[in-house]
């Protein structure tokens, strides 16, 4: 691995160390927000689950689900997911847009320091309110992950793009093995009274422990970004002599990169941010259990990506890979679907189930976005040399690669800001049953869509 692609790797798993380390915690640190607060009638978070019970006394239905309060729980999670991704739709484009015109390197900077501060904000978050704030403050400066695809991009030829993104992939999966089993650990292991009475600190979140580990990798990750190359440099770009479609084509091809990315994380990060709630209702799983849960599907994830995933791609094709991952997604949700009819009567089954579907999801996120993301890459101009003028050739203002491929996360992140609402709204309504049952068939209908685009060559 290049010297910039190994700094970009390594500062990536850092920054999606940091983010995946609270995933399990969601519903516990919601109850202990609960506890704390709702004896004050006025409290932000009393008023914010006043309006929840509201919108439940339309959709929810007893005679499908039960403990009413906890789904209260499950929508307000499914809010705090959809903040996050909302914002990051806003700014996308925007940050793309930036390091075009400034250089990766110091919008990346920039980024960080708003994740930096984040992490701060969290570690202090003894209300509702001031962790809301600092889940805004995140999603204001996230950048690092599309900038980081923009760097690869930059540094590549078109012909060896698509093994260089895996590693983003393997990025993720790398960290969802080990992040939610950490965090979940370290939501075990309190920081001790002594340590915020006798600091200057005060009053500390009750999970700060895990928070100071991700203030502690963000911290690293900024010393490793600031190693990087201004832009990549255009290396790779300066050797790319594949002929590409017309720009008229291309930029059609972009359009329909982000519609099947919006549709597909609008139905996958719905039943993704809801799987720890189910296990939570369920099973009545504890956050170390839902660490397992998360970090076995990245270690499945992570031995796909790196034995399979890389290799294929190159020989299918982005658009058949990221396929079969949307097909495979739609066979775990059939098999969610069912899990609850055997929860009282069949526990064991009900488990393996679980199980199985966890292998599906695991398949699908080592395939879809991470070739849907390398074939929008490889739609976009690459930086040429004039032999005449020795002069840089223009690139075209839509396929440029971070104001592209800003768009392309952007479409994605509305899709997340959608689907855990949808999802969580779904649950109450008419159940788990039906609401996965819903999914699957949107999935498989997806995956007709696709067959257009998985016989279109990526270059």
């Amino acid at each position: 691995m290049p010297s910039v692609e190994r700094i970009v790797f390594l500062s990536l798993v850092l920054d999606l160390f940091a983010f995946t380390i609270p995933l399990p915690l969601f519903p516990r640190l919601i109850e202990w927000y609960t506890v704390r607060e709702i004896s004050d009638p006025n409290g932000f978070l009393s008023r914010t689950l006043g309006f929840v019970t509201y919108i439940r006394s339309f959709l929810y239905n007893p005679a499908v689900t039960a403990n009413s309060e906890r789904w209260d729980i499950v929508l307000l999670g499914g809010l705090l997911g959809s903040v996050f991704s909302t914002l990051q739709f806003i700014v996308s484009p925007k940050i793309g847009s930036l390091s075009d015109k400034y250089g990766r390197k110091r919008i990346l900077l920039f980024t960080m320091i708003g994740n930096l501060l984040s992490a701060i904000v969290w570690i202090k978050s003894t209300t509702f309110a001031t962790y809301l704030l600092s889940r805004v403050i995140g999603g204001l400066s996230e950048g690092n992950v599309q900038l980081a695809i923009a760097i690869l991009s930059d540094i590549t030829t078109p012909a060896n793009r698509s093994k260089a993104l895996a590693h983003v992939g393997i990025a993720f999966a790398i960290c969802f093995c080990v992040g939610p089993p950490v965090g979940a650990y370290f939501a075990t292991k309190p920081l001790p009274p002594s340590f915020s009475e006798n600091t200057w600190l005060g009053n500390l979140n009750v999970y700060a422990a895990p928070a100071i580990l991700t203030l502690v990798l963000l911290s690293a990750e900024t010393f490793k970004e600031d190693k990087t190359t201004k832009n990549g440099s255009a290396t790779g770009a300066q050797s790319a002599t594949a002929k590409k479609a017309s720009v008229e084509k291309r930029i059609a091809i972009l359009k329909s990169l982000r519609r099947l990315h919006f549709l597909f994380l609008a139905f996958f990060s719905g039943v993704e941010f809801t799987l720890t709630f189910l296990t939570f209702d369920l099973f009545d799983w504890n956050n170390k259990q839902n660490g397992m849960l998360i970090g076995s599907i990245g270690i499945i994830s992570a031995l796909l990506q790196g034995g399979y995933v890389r290799r294929a791609t190159s020989k299918v094709g982005e658009g058949l890979m990221a396929r079969r991952g949307v097909h495979s997604c739609a066979v775990g949700l059939v098999l969610l679907a069912i899990l609850p009819h055997f929860v009282t009567s069949k526990p064991v089954l009900a488990l393996r189930l679980l199980q199985a579907a966890a292998v599906c999801m695991a398949f699908t996120s080592a395939t879809v976005v991470n070739s849907l993301t390398a074939f929008a890459s490889l739609q976009c101009d690459e930086p040429m040399f004039d032999p005449v003028t020795g002069k840089t050739t223009k690139e075209h203002p839509q396929l440029t690669k971070g104001k592209a491929l800003g768009k392309f996360r952007s479409s994605g992140q509305l899709g997340r800001a959608i689907g855990p609402l949808l999802a969580c709204a779904s649950y109450w309504t008419v159940g788990p049953s039906y609401t996965y049952s819903a999914a699957a068939i949107s999935m498989f209908i997806l995956t007709a869509d696709m067959k257009k685009i998985a016989a279109t060559k990526s270059m």
